[in-house]
């Protein structure tokens, strides 16, 4: 599988603590790639420095472009797009507005613009019915598919989540990871960072786990999930 998304030897750290140590892991084409782990491991940091909101040591290449210089708008225009752990919709606008500014690097083709409305209108009916209605009034679960739909506007060949399912009751969870796998078929990639490891693991093609911020464990989803350890402690003891 032709590799996106490659990572060598990352680390990121907070004045002298180091949030993430010399991490390396890989997104392939039309893959979705799971990072679970527990609490304060670096996952949500390892997303912001692919974002390139915190500096990083080590490469990270995207399509075999060295990204080391490229500003977060760069890479949006190439095809990276991240769906933070707190959604951050702008709660006084509507659905609709959201939307539209998850468009802004292709703010100038009218037609793809179009064609994004509808294809995330398709995705995400409920968005349709709801687009006048300002954000902030919409459910949880509601608000995580507008997080979801305003990143798809932009087009990515990557989109890097983090914890879709938080504070999500669990038939909305079964949704979101639904629309998750769903989003493989458009050949969009995901790095996929949760807490659900279960569902996490059920939904990816590939696997890590972080702990401490350093890559304690990978493997093909299928197998972590029936891997002693992280049964023990992530799934609950149950394989």
């Amino acid at each position: 599988m032709k590799g996106l998304l490659t990572i060598d030897s990352l680390s990121v750290s907070y004045g002298k603590v180091e949030a993430v140590r010399n991490v390396s892991l890989a997104v392939g084409e039309g893959q979705i790639v799971t990072i679970i782990g527990p609490n304060g491991a670096g996952k949500t940091t390892l997303l912001g420095a692919l974002m390139g909101f915190l500096p990083a040591r080590g490469t990270v290449a995207f399509e075999g472009r060295d990204l080391a210089g490229s500003s977060v708008e760069d890479r949006v225009e190439m095809g990276i797009c991240l769906v933070p752990e707190k959604r951050e919709l702008f709660s006084d606008m509507s659905v609709e507005d959201n939307l539209i500014l998850g468009a802004y690097a292709q703010r100038h083709d009218g037609a793809h613009v179009k064609r994004s409305f509808e294809a995330v209108y398709d995705r995400f009916p409920r968005l349709k019915e709801r687009r006048k209605q300002l954000s902030g009034t919409l459910s949880g679960g509601e608000r995580q598919m507008l997080a979801m739909g305003r990143a798809l506007m932009s087009k990515p060949r990557l989109l890097l989540l983090d914890e879709p399912s938080l504070g999500l009751a669990p038939l909305i969870v079964r949704e979101i990871f639904r629309i998750i796998a769903s989003l493989r078929e458009t050949g969009v990639s995901i790095l996929l960072v949760e807490q659900n490891a279960r569902a996490a693991l059920e939904t990816a093609d590939f696997g890590y786990v972080l702990e401490t911020g350093d890559v304690s464990l990978s493997g093909k989803a299928a197998d972590l999930l029936t891997d002693a350890r992280v049964a023990e402690t992530y799934l609950g003891g149950h394989v």
